[in-house]
This record gives structure tokens, C-alpha cells and sequence, in this order.
């Protein structure tokens, strides 16, 4: 439970009335006259977010007045959120979508990373479990997610990260190994081990695994671990550095998915991969012009030291596909051109089935956790010929820098499984966070709406 619920608060709190802005005026006519002359002096209902402070006569605080966007967007209600004091609250609603809506804003604007800070008071919201345990599971997800992505390299590199799914396996009674340094050589991982081997902390493939029931279907997750990315050799400006603690958000994501789905006890056998690297600069980094023979069989040219991120992804899909998963879902941090395409908080979403990405465009309306599709062309696939190799790892123009992306992965992925990519950005500049810039979970509720509706309990 994150710090911002309780579940068995007995003492007095504040109630919470959330109002749709789209029926606000209707709201408006059935309160009292003092309220209606408020309401009109502070301009209050006329943006979704806005909150009122209704204090009794004594001067204590009794009510509080929340609007809430037309289409229950959570977010919309987190930069207020966060400002309410601290304190003790109850909802004061019969509709169920409106509270579900509130308790994930709630969630979602209170978050505060606080490893290296001196907690504060916070606002917390008396909740009930059986009525909004999916909910709490959703912020409690992606409260893992931004843990992970806001935590600096030193703290979580591929040694500490490790760490953590080790005892996050532990805790949710997953099996959890692992494959480090030169031993990826022996076991037939070479792309893993090519990019991460320049650093003082050693690559290395992190595997867990949940279920034993064989009848059940296999939902593999591959999350992006890049714990630093300096670019390699080709190295990142300072300004495109700055914030490279964020690249192994796929790895984030897909620990936070894994957790959303043992929490809701999907009826899958579950497998979580995470190749886990650091993108350094040393006497033993892997150059522009290398050549590296995965796991596949495949060469692959290093066009660019930079667009490292595929490269550890290439023998971690192919060793997926080795156990014909019914679905294979890969998470990465991959592309500035996503962003360039889609902004910071529409996540691109690829896949092999265009049913699929459908369906997952419409679950991110659902869940106001905006996913788009993008196509995956064959004829662009010829940007990545290599000379020398099967394929380079850099395209060679500039241009739809996400679909070359997304089809290089697609080349370590066996046709007759049902495959998704998602570029996701794992950070928010505070739109999203109530004004907090710092790592976010993009694409998280989507994929995980989505999945319940593939895998109906």
C-alpha cells in the first residue's frame, strides 16, 4: 500500500465530492446560494482539476469540491491533488467510475521520490480494498515503475537492479537467475554481453518466472536495462545524457506489468526478461563498425554505439521465442524519434498483428493512457543493410527512426508469435505527475487492460 491510502482509518475525515465537469452546471443549480456565489467569484467548474475548500463556521476544514475532466481523466486531477493539505479524506460519491478515476489521480499526483529526501505529510484517502483493489494495484505499479526509472545509475545499475528483481521475485514467489558477465559468451549471448562489458559493473541477463501450471499460456515480458547510457564511443552530448538514469525504463515497465498482473492473478504462466547493461566508455566498449553474431545466427554491424538498446534486445527475443510464448511484449526506452513523432505522453505501440495494436490503442482511451499504432513496413527494412553483416543496428537515414527500430527487433522475433513493441519514454516532464518531472510508467494501464481482456479470469 503506498503511503498516500490507508484502509483502516477509524478517525474523522474530510469527504471529497468529485463533480464531471460536463454536468457541473446541472451539479450547480441544486446547491445552496453561498455556494452558488462562491462558486461564480472563483470562477470554480470551468476546468477540469479545480478544487474548493469548504470550511465550516469554526473554521475547519468540512468539504472539498473536485472536478473531474469529461472523460475521467486521472491525470487531470493530479497537479491539485498534490496541493491538498495534508490530512485525512473520504469519497462522497455513488459512481463507481468517478471514484475509481480519483483514486488512481490520487495516487498518481501524490507520488513523491523520496529515497535521498526527508518525507512530508501527505493527503491520504481512506479507501476500501474490495471496491477499488484493482486501482490501488495500478498506482502501487506504478509507483514501482517510477521508483526504478528516478533512482540514479550508481543505485541502480545492472548489479542493483539485479538486486531488486531478486528480492521483488522473492516477495511474489517467482523463481528468479541469472546470467552475469562472461558467462553470456558461453550461454550463447553475445549482444548483451558486447555493449555491456566496458563497464565496472557486469551485463548480464536478469530471467524470472512465475506459474507452474503448464496448461496455462506463456505471457513473456522483455523490458530494455540500459542503466546508464552514455551513447558508447559515439558519445551523447551532455544535454541528451543528462537524464540516461531512464533507460532501462523497460525494464521498469515490465517489472511494474509483471506485478499488475500476479496482483489481479491473470491465468498465465508468467516470464520476465531483462537484459541488464551498462553503456560505457573503456578500453574494452564495442566500436562503430564492430560485428557481432547474436544468438540468432544473425550478424549484426554496429552502425552506432548509440542505438545500443536493440542490440541487448536481439538475443533476449530470440531466447523468448526459443519458449513459444502465446504472446511476447518487449518495453524500451528505444527512440528519440518516437518522441519527435508522438510527444512525451502518447506511447507508439508496434506488433506483428494489427488486431492487436487495435485493441491496445483502444484499451490506452479506456485507461486515459494514450497508445498509438505505427506500422511496420517491410520495404523499410532495406535501411538496415549492412555491407559486411546481416543487418545493422543503425538505419541509414534519419528519418522514421522508431520503424527501423521497431524493425530490427522484428528480425530476432519468429513470425508465428504474437509480438508487441512499445517505445515507451518512462519519463514526464509534469504534466502527467502533478507537476513532479521525473520517471513515469507510459503505457503501463493500457497494456494491462488490455491483457485482462485476453485473459478473462
Amino acid at each position: 500500500m503506498v503511503d498516500c491510502f490507508v484502509t483502516d482509518y477509524q478517525g474523522d475525515s474530510v469527504a471529497v465530492e468529485p463533480i464531471n465537469i460536463a454536468a457541473f452546471d446541472l451539479w450547480l443549480k441544486l446547491q445552496s446560494e453561498y455556494l452558488e456565489n462562491v462558486c461564480e467569484n472563483q470562477g470554480f467548474g470551468r476546468k477540469a482539476g479545480q478544487f474548493f475548500l469548504d470550511y465550516n463556521t469554526e473554521g475547519k476544514l468540512r468539504k472539498v469540491y473536485l472536478v473531474v475532466s469529461e472523460d475521467l481523466n486521472p491525470y487531470s486531477i493530479c497537479e491539485k491533488i498534490n496541493q491538498l493539505p495534508a490530512g485525512h479524506y473520504h469519497l462522497e460519491t455513488d459512481d463507481k467510475d468517478m471514484a475509481s478515476a480519483v483514486v488512481r489521480g490520487w495516487g498518481f499526483g501524490q507520488y513523491r521520490f523520496e529515497r535521498y529526501l526527508k518525507p512530508k505529510d501527505k493527503a491520504k484517502l481512506v479507501v476500501d480494498t474490495d471496491s477499488f483493489g484493482y486501482e490501488l494495484a495500478v498506482v502501487e505499479a506504478t509507483y514501482t515503475v517510477r521508483d526504478l526509472i528516478n533512482t540514479p545509475a550508481d543505485d541502480m545499475g545492472p548489479t542493483e537492479l539485479a538486486e531488486f528483481a531478486e528480492e521483488f521475485a522473492e516477495k511474489h514467489d517467482m523463481s528468479f537467475d541469472q546470467l552475469v558477465g562472461d558467462v553470456l559468451l558461453s550461454e550463447n549471448f553475445p549482444t548483451i554481453h558486447i555493449v555491456g562489458r566496458a563497464s565496472h559493473k557486469a551485463p548480464r541477463l536478469i530471467e524470472l518466472n512465475w506459474g507452474d501450471d503448464d496448461s496455462l499460456p506463456l505471457l513473456t515480458l522483455v523490458g530494455k536495462g540500459v542503466c546508464f547510457d552514455t551513447g558508447g564511443n559515439n558519445m551523447k552530448e551532455a544535454q541528451f545524457m543528462r537524464w540516461m538514469k531512464k533507460d532501462m525504463g523497460g525494464g521498469a515497465h515490465v517489472l511494474g506489468l509483471a506485478q499488475l498482473i500476479m496482483s489481479q492473478q491473470l491465468p498465465v504462466r508468467l516470464k520476465v526478461l531483462i537484459p541488464a547493461v551498462e553503456n560505457a566508455v573503456s578500453g574494452s566498449a564495442f566500436r562503430q563498425g564492430d560485428v557481432v553474431v547474436s544468438r540468432s545466427g544473425q550478424s549484426i554491424e554496429i552502425g552506432h554505439t548509440d542505438a545500443e538498446g536493440r542490440v541487448i534486445l536481439a538475443d533476449s527475443l530470440t531466447y523468448a521465442c526459443e519458449s513459444k510464448p502465446d504472446v511476447l511484449i518487449d518495453f524500451a526506452t528505444l527512440t528519440g524519434a518516437a518522441r519527435v513523432a508522438m510527444g512525451p505522453t502518447i506511447t507508439p505501440v508496434f506488433s506483428n498483428r494489427d488486431a492487436i495494436t487495435e485493441a491496445i490503442k483502444q484499451s490506452g482511451v479506456k485507461t486515459c493512457d494514450e497508445m498509438w499504432p505505427m506500422p511496420l513496413p517491410a520495404r523499410y527494412k532495406d535501411y538496415l543493410k549492412s555491407t559486411v553483416a546481416d543487418i545493422n543496428n543503425s538505419a541509414s537515414l534519419p528519418q522514421a527512426g522508431c520503424i527501423t527500430a521497431g524493425l530490427f527487433l522484428q528480425s530476432f522475433v519468429d513470425e508465428d508469435i504474437d509480438w508487441v513493441h512499445i517505445d515507451t519514454y518512462g519519463w514526464n516532464f509534469g504534466d502527467r505527475t502533478g507537476g513532479t518531472e521525473g520517471g513515469e510508467a507510459l503505457g503501463l494501464a493500457a497494456v494491462m487492460d488490455w491483457l485482462v481482456s485476453r485473459y478473462p479470469r
